[in-house]
């Protein structure tokens, strides 16, 4: 039975609702591992699915979408534009529509910044979308020069970007020019892959709770205003993850979290692409 309260959402710049929260699948295995993880994910009321050509499993989250008998109106589906494929957008877009097995895809973001290619490649996410290929399009690990750049040619405004985001790499700059030009936020790795989970500071606040600490951290970047898709394979992580909407963090345990920044990377790092 769905958890409606897994379709909390947050208006985009162009009127569409994006879900605050959603299932990653990057490093997720191709096959069964993937399947299993989108169709658990969906059972479990999640409605919002994250992957990118790059990840090698679009395939596997339209298997488990089919599978699931989830109508496609109630789903949000994110896919990307891999940076070799940024000469011809157009055409690995239509590629993914095809691998995921849908006539549109809800949001496709440009997935890394690449010199030389990202301002073609955002002036043909333009014509997609205003094709209807897409029902909004974005960015992924783009920093505020990248943005302010990025402004000086679009005709339309990214509805989305998409970066690493957590207490231990609190991107405040970045996200409050985000949230100036009506940009939403989306947090990957939001639990730092686990390098973080085990902090005193991040346990005492748990405890306070009763959560667990990944609870907390999806909690901490859902009281940000932003969206947030933590990765997870197994059944009952996915379920834990989603179990973050009875209740908020204080103020004061909010502003605690808001020192513990310390530049802390645990993916890619886009300062100077």
């Amino acid at each position: 039975m769905q958890n409606l309260v897994l379709n909390q959402s947050v208006r985009l710049n162009n009127g569409v609702e994006m879900p605050v929260f959603g299932l990653g699948v990057w490093k997720t295995r191709s096959g069964k591992e993937c399947v299993d993880a989108v169709l658990s994910a969906l059972e479990l009321g999640y409605r919002h699915i994250d992957t990118a050509k790059i990840y090698g499993n679009e395939s596997d989250v339209g298997e488990a979408i089919r599978k699931s008998g989830v109508p496609r109106n109630e789903l949000f589906i994110t896919t990307k534009l891999w940076n070799s494929d940024q000469k011809d957008p157009r055409k690995y877009l239509e590629e993914s529509l095809k691998t995921i097995g849908v006539d549109q895809i809800d949001l496709y973001l440009i997935h890394f910044p690449v010199a030389g290619t990202r301002k073609q490649a955002w002036k043909e996410l333009e014509k997609a979308y205003k094709d209807g290929l897409a029902r909004a399009i974005g960015v992924s690990n783009y920093t505020i020069p990248h943005l302010q750049e990025l402004f000086q040619y679009a005709e339309i405004t990214p509805a989305v970007n998409q970066v690493e985001y957590h207490p231990f790499l609190n991107q405040n700059d970045l996200l409050n020019t985000c949230k100036k030009n009506n940009i939403v936020l989306e947090a990957y790795s939001p639990l730092a892959h686990g390098q973080r989970i085990s902090d005193p500071k991040l346990a005492k606040i748990a405890k306070k709770y009763g959560k667990t600490p990944a609870q907390i951290l999806i909690r901490w970047a859902i009281d940000k205003g932003m969206v947030v898709i933590p990765k997870s394979v197994k059944r009952e992580r996915i379920l834990e993850n989603s179990q973050v909407f009875d209740f908020s963090l204080s103020g004061s345990d909010l502003q605690e979290m808001e020192t513990w920044n310390e530049n802390f990377r645990t993916c890619w790092d886009p300062t100077g692409a």
